[in-house]
């Protein structure tokens, strides 16, 4: 019997292999997991590895990599004072009975970012950090106090400053060659949802009619929500192309329309808050109307390109530049003149104190003005 010893614990090995094997195999009838599904793996599984679209998704992820520590979590906080009772939304009685109708609350709010260097300057939108007593912003789990630099509500960015090094800043890409159906990526912070990445693509380029400045928006269809402001909107090269601002939206949430600041506008508008702490605009005083194909013909102008002069505001830099109501401008700076969105354009990025070279069309002719552009009253 001793000389069978050694051969005991191989017994027992083998029949605890083949205990767990039989357990633990999904194509047992007795195992909780053969109970549903097809046990059998994908056919897609082996087919689709290696292909275009598991590239894609391999793209997708390392994107994700490359950006969840550059995009940070925005919160804010504002104390506004309420009133208690109805009594008191009479202004007089509120003059009467001072702040004692009333009470101080904590409102918070949400927003996304992205780090600019490594020092700690963070970009988002003006309307995320507009009016807040305190800004917090969250990197990699741990929270900052945050400094507002400057905003512009007009672009609606904004440059936050946090004491921080060794941080991770985006790469940038080019805004203006962004075209309709690139893929679209964005990472924000959704209803306080961190780092939610959604994919899509770029819906249309150069749209002007989104708010009531006439300011150039990319559209996506990437998931945008309440949350979602300030963040990166990203190509597929792992490349930020624009600023997430703002959603089309009937109900408040997501319909599959939004739309991003171009980061080539960002460019300057940041660069500006950082030296001045706000934007100065350029201020040329005219007021802009259609020029239709049948107005050219008139003019004798071969196109209807540039920017019809309705108005001339009496002392600004366009009259004191000897420009006339009816003049066409065609080159501002020396650039082309298409639209009257490409002189809202030019003077936006132009600094006050410039000067420049000016081509209108005057009675069937070119004539250069020169005019020093102010700042915009």
């Amino acid at each position: 019997m001793n000389k069978f010893k050694f051969l005991i614990p191989i017994l027992l090995f083998t029949a605890c292999f083949l205990f767990i094997n039989q357990f633990s195999c999904s194509k047992d009838k007795n195992s909780p997991l053969s109970l549903f599904g097809n046990t059998d793996e994908s056919p897609l599984k082996s087919e689709l590895r290696g292909s275009k679209a598991h590239e894609i998704q391999d793209a997708f992820q390392k994107i994700f990599e490359l950006y969840k520590d550059s995009t940070v979590f925005i919160t804010t906080e504002q104390l506004v004072r309420v009133q208690t009772h109805p009594f008191f939304d009479d202004p007089q009685i509120r003059e009467f009975f001072g702040n004692r109708g009333s009470t101080l609350q904590k409102r918070t709010g949400l927003g996304t970012g992205f780090i600019l260097s490594k020092d700690g300057y963070i970009c988002t939108n003006s309307h995320v950090v507009a009016d807040m007593d305190k800004v917090f912003v969250t990197i990699n789990e741990k929270t900052y106090d945050a400094i507002v630099v400057g905003a512009d509500k007009k672009t609606d960015i904004a440059l936050l400053k946090v004491n921080a090094d060794d941080l991770k800043p985006v790469y940038f890409g080019d805004s203006d060659k962004v075209n309709v159906g690139d893929w679209a990526i964005a990472i924000g912070n959704p209803f306080g949802l961190d780092k939610t990445f959604t994919v899509g693509v770029i819906s249309a380029v150069g749209r002007s009619d989104v708010d009531m400045l006439g300011s150039s928006h990319i559209q996506t269809d990437a998931s945008i929500n309440p949350g979602n402001s300030g963040g990166p909107l990203i190509n597929i090269y792992g490349e930020v192309v624009g600023i997430n601002r703002m959603i089309y939206s009937k109900s408040g949430g997501f319909m599959g329309i939004g739309f991003a600041i171009p980061i080539n506008t960002a460019h300057s508008i940041l660069a500006l808050l950082k030296e001045h702490k706000q934007v100065r605009r350029g201020y040329l005083g005219v007021s802009i109307l259609n020029l239709t194909e049948r107005n050219a013909a008139e003019m004798g102008l071969a196109e209807a390109k540039g920017a019809f002069v309705g108005e001339v505001i009496a002392g600004s830099p366009a009259d004191t530049g000897g420009m006339k109501v009816g003049d066409v401008i065609l080159d501002l700076g020396g650039a082309q003149i298409k639209t009257y969105k490409d002189l809202l354009s030019i003077i936006e990025r132009s600094q006050v104190g410039q000067s420049m070279k000016v081509t209108v069309w005057r009675k069937r002719q070119k004539l250069n003005l020169f005019v020093t552009l102010k700042e915009r009253p």
